[in-house]
């Protein structure tokens, strides 16, 4: 499927990927940031999230999807930029096309094969209570407490809660979609093949330890360095810390060499 999009700016394109309770809307205070800079921005909606509606339990393959739109955007190479959930499909994009990835910038990343924290359990928990007691309001109140920062400011968690409400309000209506064979499979073996993509590995600072450490082996796995930590976050640190966020994305762009010419179509 084609994905919905948002974009500003003209430059080397950059793609934003949200993460699991939110939308590309996660990305609005982004994009004007990265389009002065120089940045075609694009930020995309994974399936099941925004206006990214999947109907009828279709399988779905988001990776495949972001390759495709991108293809329809004329986006031959590009920079993935991801938080959680998209840190993941980043990286399930980058190992099924590397020759189209520039680099990578992944915040919030845990390997779901990772035993998960009493705190992540108790988040999960919360949530499904709430669900289970069709408290709708209860559940977003829960989600909102686990995956931000207890400094976050009133226009964050409004923004966050809104984007909660809609995710799960559209799960409820159409269920997840069962998902197409992960590309990663099982294991660091996959990842290893990404060691040449320049990477920058990063996690906010109160976030869960579960994304600490995962983001401490994906750092390892990818041969990537010192993992970068985001002060005042939590687990959606980019929603949290848009302009410290954007300058880590920057910087990272000016160590990279400078892009091709695109392709003739």
């Amino acid at each position: 499927m084609l994905l919905p999009s948002t974009e500003a700016g003209r430059g080397r394109p950059v793609v934003l990927l949200h993460a699991r309770p939110t939308d590309r809307t996660m990305w609005d205070a982004h994009l004007p940031l990265l389009a002065e800079a120089g940045v075609r921005a694009i930020a995309l909606d994974l399936p099941g999230h925004g206006d990214a509606t999947v109907p009828d339990r279709r399988t779905v393959a988001p990776w495949s999807d972001v390759l495709d739109t991108l293809d329809h955007l004329e986006a031959d190479r590009f920079v993935l930029a991801g938080n959680s959930l998209g840190a993941l499909v980043a990286l399930q994009a980058a190992v099924t096309a590397p020759e189209r990835v520039e680099g990578l910038v992944l915040v919030g990343y845990r390997p779901h094969d990772l035993p998960a924290s009493p705190r992540l359990d108790a988040a999960w928990e919360a949530e499904r209570t709430a669900l289970a007691a069709d408290d709708l309001d209860a559940a977003v109140t829960a989600g909102v407490k686990a995956w931000t920062s207890a400094g976050a400011t009133e226009e964050v968690l409004t923004h966050a809660a809104r984007m909660l409400h809609r995710q799960l309000t559209d799960q409820l209506t159409h269920g997840e979609p069962p998902q197409a064979p992960d590309p990663l499979g099982t294991g660091p073996a996959a990842l290893s093949t990404l060691r040449d993509v320049p990477a920058l590995i990063g996690v906010g600072e109160h976030d869960m330890p579960d994304f600490h450490q995962g983001a401490e082996n994906l750092a390892r796995d990818l041969d990537a360095g010192r993992t970068t930590v985001i002060p005042g976050a939590g687990h959606l640190a980019p929603l949290e810390q848009p302009a410290a966020f954007c300058a880590l994305l920057l910087e990272f762009l000016r160590r990279l060499p400078q892009p091709s010419p695109p392709a003739h179509r």
